[in-house]
C-alpha cells in the first residue's frame, strides 16, 4: 500500500529589486533597513517583539541577495504582511547610499509543501550553514561516512524546523529521507567570523518551497534553496 502524500497549500510572497544590485554578505543589511523601516507592523519583519525578546521558530519572511538581486520572501502570515507593505517600499538604504527603487516586482503564490512520496532534488543558491559550536567540532573529528549521516540528520531536522514552523506536522509513519552525497563543504563570512558551510545539491521526499533557506541564520539568506528539475 502507498503510504499518503501529506502536504498542504502555503502562501509564498517573492518581492525582487532588479534595478538594484547587491553583494550576498548584504543580506542582513536589507534586514536590518526593512526590519526598522516597517517596525510597528509586526515582529515577523525582525524576528523580536516589543519587549525586545528574540522570535524563536522558523522566520517566516527571509532577506537575500539571489544572483546580486535585493530579494524578499515572505511564508504564510509573513506572505500577507509583505502584500500589504509592497506598494509603502520606495526606497533602499545601505551603507549610508539611497537607492531609489523605481522598480519592484512581486510574485504571489500558493506552493505545495510538505511530505511526499517522490525524491526531490534541490540545490542550496547561498550556504548552508548546518553546524552550531557542539557538531561543528564532531563534524571535524568524524570520519567522511558520519560527516555525511550527521549532515542528513541534520538536515531532515531542518526541513522539520521548517515544517513546524508552518504548521505541518507529519505521522510517525511519514519519514523524511534524505541525501547529501553532493554536497560540498566551504567557508562564509558571519558576523566578521569565518564559518564552515555548505553548497551543492541535495535530494529529500519533501517538497519545499523556492528560495526558503534551511538551517541557520535562514533570516539573513544562508540555506537558500531551488528545486532541480528533472
Amino acid at each position: 500500500m502507498e503510504i499518503p502524500t501529506a502536504h498542504q497549500t502555503l502562501d509564498l510572497t517573492t518581492i525582487r529589486f532588479p534595478e538594484i544590485q547587491l553583494q550576498m554578505r548584504d543580506a542582513h543589511k536589507l534586514r536590518g533597513y526593512f526590519g526598522n523601516l516597517f517596525r510597528e507592523h509586526s515582529p515577523l519583519l525582525h524576528n523580536h517583539y516589543e519587549n525586545g525578546e528574540f522570535r524563536n521558530s522558523y522566520p517566516l519572511v527571509q532577506y537575500k541577495v539571489i544572483n546580486k538581486t535585493p530579494t524578499l520572501v515572505a511564508l504564510d502570515k509573513g506572505a500577507f504582511l509583505l502584500n500589504q507593505l509592497f506598494l509603502k517600499m520606495h526606497e533602499l538604504h545601505i551603507d549610508n547610499h539611497t537607492y531609489p527603487i523605481h522598480n519592484k516586482l512581486i510574485n504571489a503564490q500558493s506552493v505545495e509543501v510538505g511530505h511526499t512520496n517522490q525524491l526531490i532534488r534541490y540545490r542550496f543558491t547561498t550556504r548552508w550553514m548546518a553546524l552550531n559550536q557542539t557538531n561543528h567540532k564532531k563534524y571535524l573529528s568524524a570520519t567522511p561516512q558520519q560527516q555525511q549521516d550527521m549532515l542528513q540528520r541534520i538536515l531532515v531536522g531542518n526541513i522539520l524546523s521548517f515544517f513546524k514552523g508552518i504548521d505541518i506536522h507529519l505521522e510517525s509513519h511519514q519519514r523524511l529521507m534524505a541525501s547529501v552525497t553532493h554536497l560540498k563543504p566551504g567557508t562564509t563570512q558571519f558576523k566578521d567570523n569565518t564559518m564552515l558551510a555548505f553548497g551543492g545539491e541535495f535530494v529529500v521526499n519533501a517538497l519545499l518551497p523556492d528560495n526558503i533557506g534551511l538551517g541557520k541564520s535562514v533570516s539573513r539568506g544562508f540555506g537558500t534553496i531551488q528545486r532541480i528539475n528533472p
